[in-house]
């Protein structure tokens, strides 16, 4: 019995995109790589992210540590809020706000660079002359994003937890010495390791979504602008599911610290 046919239309892209992202990782052991490609889409990356990263996750950390201190405050727990805050920005604020810059930025570029080498039917002639986009095009720019994915996630990490000290001791009042003890007293070197897994595979997806609609968009330079939208629209969706089963993963296999 055959799938109807509004449910097979809606599955194929999701097909392609899964194959998509095996192509790529077959591709990626393949001879010769591309390096310089790949240092050079490295640096675009970097250059278009780096700084949107560093400025978004300061309010962002700071944000967080405000609204903790607030809470341990009418719990009576004060000197917890180092621990709440530092953890949540390295689990979870910093790989997001790192994979919405990477998307944002970086995807968007790379679904527009090749969008255009398709309409152009420079892509078809790579296939006539043999030469494969996917290892020649597609691998640099998605091994590019979720490199770069890994090294923003750190200065986010870092830049989130400074945030976060600045206006739970400066603004708040909060103590120095409480707000690092207590992180000390309940992170894990897992939970950094948990981070950069998150990066890594937050700017894999990333690049994988902006190479599929950039490689399938709609006829016509209009239809390459919608394929950037969709592209960035599609990555934060995948985004936050992701995060949402490695979260749930993440917490049955390794306890908290101390049980």
């Amino acid at each position: 019995m055959t799938a109807p046919a509004p449910i097979t239309r809606a599955l194929t892209p999701v097909g392609r995109l899964f194959a998509l992202g095996i192509d790529v990782v077959r591709n990626t052991f393949r001879r010769p790589f591309q390096l310089g490609e790949f240092i050079e889409q490295t640096w675009f990356v970097t250059k278009v992210s780096a700084l949107p990263t560093a400025l978004f996750t300061i309010p962002f950390g700071a944000t967080i540590a405000l609204l903790l201190a607030e809470l341990t405050r009418q719990f009576g727990a004060q000197s917890q809020t180092g621990a709440g805050s530092v953890l949540a920005i390295v689990q979870q604020a910093a790989p997001i706000v790192t994979a919405l810059l990477i998307s944002g930025a970086g995807g968007s570029a790379v679904c527009a660079d090749l969008g255009a080498r398709t309409i152009r039917e420079e892509i078809a002639a790579m296939e006539v002359l043999g030469i494969s986009p996917i290892q020649r095009l597609v691998v640099p720019r998605v091994l590019a994003m979720a490199t770069t994915a890994v090294v923003l996630n750190g200065l986010a990490s870092v830049v989130g937890v400074g945030g976060g000290y600045f206006f739970n001791v400066i603004v708040q009042g909060g103590t120095p010495g409480a707000y690092i003890a207590s992180f000390s007293a309940v992170a894990q070197v897992s939970d950094i390791v948990v981070s950069e897994i998150k990066a890594a595979l937050f700017g894999f997806t990333a690049g994988i979504v902006a190479a599929y609609r950039g490689l399938n968009p709609p006829p016509g330079p209009k239809g390459v602008g919608d394929a950037v939208n969709q592209s960035v629209v599609i990555s934060f969706v995948l985004v936050f599911l992701i995060n949402l089963v490695l979260t749930s993963v993440y917490l049955e296999l390794v306890p908290p610290k101390g049980s």
